[in-house]
């Protein structure tokens, strides 16, 4: 009989929007995508499927999905009426990893769901509002279509929750922090522990021996300090639009000036949730542009606003990088990664430069190929792909393991 951990399982990724479904079939513990697609504008008459297979083939439907439970339902019929399907039924899944924006502080890790864990799911509503009920209701639909398969959550919010207390209060009334929960959380959590465990792979060293700043830059964006493997800093906070300057959210602000606008302009709550969330940022600066290769463009081009939006995202970025370093007394590596981590040497030239203190030099022409290592200085510059959905496999994987592993020696 082959060790548990040899075993060959199919793990279906699903991550549930307001009005999407994302989702991807791995065949573990390779990490073989065999399909992945999305589920589009749930809720109309006029939602949209989209798959594509690990062999380059593709399927595109149109039809009515009235909720996420139809639009699991349609992802589940797909999976196996092609004739490409690598299943023949869904039976064949033996686990479902679910995408869980915040876990609050009752999650430090993924975990298998039973009724305790969709309850505390439910409560962390009050934190996400516009993510986690719909997370709750792809949780509820794969209950009743797969129930043949482990169900696992995968939270956000889990892999910051190491952080200490003087990490992760604010300094406001302690009586908001225990009675309403008020505190930094975090999140890109999934890609964070992801970039800090490929690091440690390709360094070929122990994550427990690293100090890392890695930084999850794409439209939302944030750094993690990661010392042993462990997240004792990042830059979000108690929603996402704590921390880094992004495409549309205005990054870290004196809280004053909304208690001066509100005063003078009369804005309610609501009209100044979406100025700061929608229309900040790069998309403030600029005038309209959140898009960074649009902003990189037009400053090469000459355009004042958007070569002042590039500095003041690059600037943010070095500072915390520096705080990080300090917090962590050291820095192993460096890593970038995300669409504008991945694929910006603008960016990371202007971030790195004057880091030489700690370190970090740029090799210049790795860097213009987006090559995997880019430094050369003494700390490693890496270029790390981040893969989100693989990790969340990966970590389902991980559950699935831990819980026979129990179950083998008689534990639970």
């Amino acid at each position: 009989m082959n060790d548990m951990n040899d075993m060959k399982r199919l793990i279906l990724i699903l991550n549930c929007g307001s009005s999407s479904v994302k989702f991807n079939l791995y065949r573990m513990p390779e990490g073989a995508s065999l399909v992945s697609g999305n589920v589009e504008k749930i809720g109309s008459k006029d939602a949209g499927l989209s798959t594509r297979t690990g062999d380059g083939g593709s399927i595109r439907k149109k039809a009515e999905i009235r909720n996420h439970a139809e639009a699991i339902r349609w992802v589940l019929d797909v999976l196996c009426e092609s004739s490409k399907s690598p299943i023949d039924a869904v039976e064949e899944i033996d686990a479902v990893g679910h995408r869980v924006v915040h876990g609050g502080e009752a999650f430090t890790e993924a975990t298998l769901i039973d009724e305790s864990v969709l309850v505390k799911i439910k409560e962390c509503v009050r934190f996400a509002p516009l993510h986690n009920p719909a997370n709750f209701e792809g949780i509820q639909a794969s209950f009743w279509l797969l129930p043949f398969s482990r169900q696992v959550a995968v939270f956000d919010t889990a892999f910051h929750q190491t952080m200490e207390e003087d990490a992760f209060l604010y300094a406001l009334p302690m009586k908001w922090y225990e009675q309403k929960g008020i505190r930094r959380y975090g999140f890109h959590g999934t890609s964070h522990r992801y970039l800090a465990k490929k690091t440690a792979e390709l360094l070929q060293k122990p994550v427990e021996s690293l100090k890392l700043v890695t930084c999850h830059l794409g439209n939302g964006a944030s750094i993690a300090a990661v010392d042993g493997g462990r997240s004792v800093d990042t830059s979000m906070g108690f929603t996402p639009l704590e921390g880094l300057m992004m495409g549309t959210r205005c990054g870290d602000i004196d809280p004053a000036i909304l208690l001066h606008v509100m005063g003078e302009d009369g804005w309610t709550a609501e009209q100044m949730d979406t100025i700061l969330n929608r229309q900040s940022g790069f998309y403030g600066v600029t005038g309209g542009d959140h898009d960074l290769r649009t902003v990189e463009e037009k400053a090469e081009a000459g355009s004042r606003r958007h070569g002042l939006a590039l500095s003041m995202f690059t600037r943010r970025i070095k500072k915390y990088i520096g705080a990080y370093a300090a917090v962590m007394n050291g820095l192993d590596a460096l890593v970038f990664s995300a669409g504008i981590g991945e694929n910006s040497p603008t960016v990371r030239r202007m971030v790195c430069s004057d880091l030489s203190f700690l370190g970090v030099e740029l090799e210049e022409a790795k860097n213009e190929k987006n090559a995997r290592t880019i430094h050369r200085g003494r700390v490693p510059v890496l270029v790390l792909p981040t893969d989100e959905e693989r990790a969340i496999a990966e970590e389902t994987l991980d559950v699935l393991r831990r819980a026979e592993t129990l179950k083998t020696v008689g534990v639970g």
